[in-house]
């Protein structure tokens, strides 16, 4: 998991919205599982020189979005159906995104769907 946030750190999004998504993309990737300890917000701020409440508010995104639970004094950890979750929320987000915005595009060019659906088809 560290691995990923070092390149993920270099990008222009906000630091707490990178290491929730590195986190996220772990949980994809079954890199961290159902009830699997995620690194501590210690342990983050450590490694990438973060303040830790900057380490915790990526963190405590997830917790809100009920895709890691805590066990108080223990840490944080990955909650049941969160892999599913998290799939749920791209593919939302892809949708409102893209899909979206090229459907609005297509339709002021006058691109039928069914055009726009033979051009997908033609590029996979």
């Amino acid at each position: 998991m560290v691995k990923h946030l070092n390149e993920i750190l270099n990008q222009e999004k906000s630091i707490y919205l990178q290491i929730s998504e590195m986190i996220e993309n772990d949980i994809l990737r079954d890199v961290l599982l159902e009830d699997e300890k995620v690194p501590s917000t210690n342990e983050l701020a450590r490694f990438f020189k973060i303040n830790p409440a900057t380490a915790a508010k990526g963190v405590n995104l997830l917790v809100d979005e009920n895709i890691l639970y805590k066990k108080r004094g223990i840490g944080m950890f990955v909650s049941k159906g969160a892999k599913e979750a998290v799939k749920k929320k791209r593919k939302d987000r892809f949708y409102e995104s893209f899909v979206k915005t090229l459907l609005e595009e297509a339709s002021g060019l006058g691109i039928s769907r069914e055009e726009l659906i033979e051009m997908i088809r033609a590029q996979a």
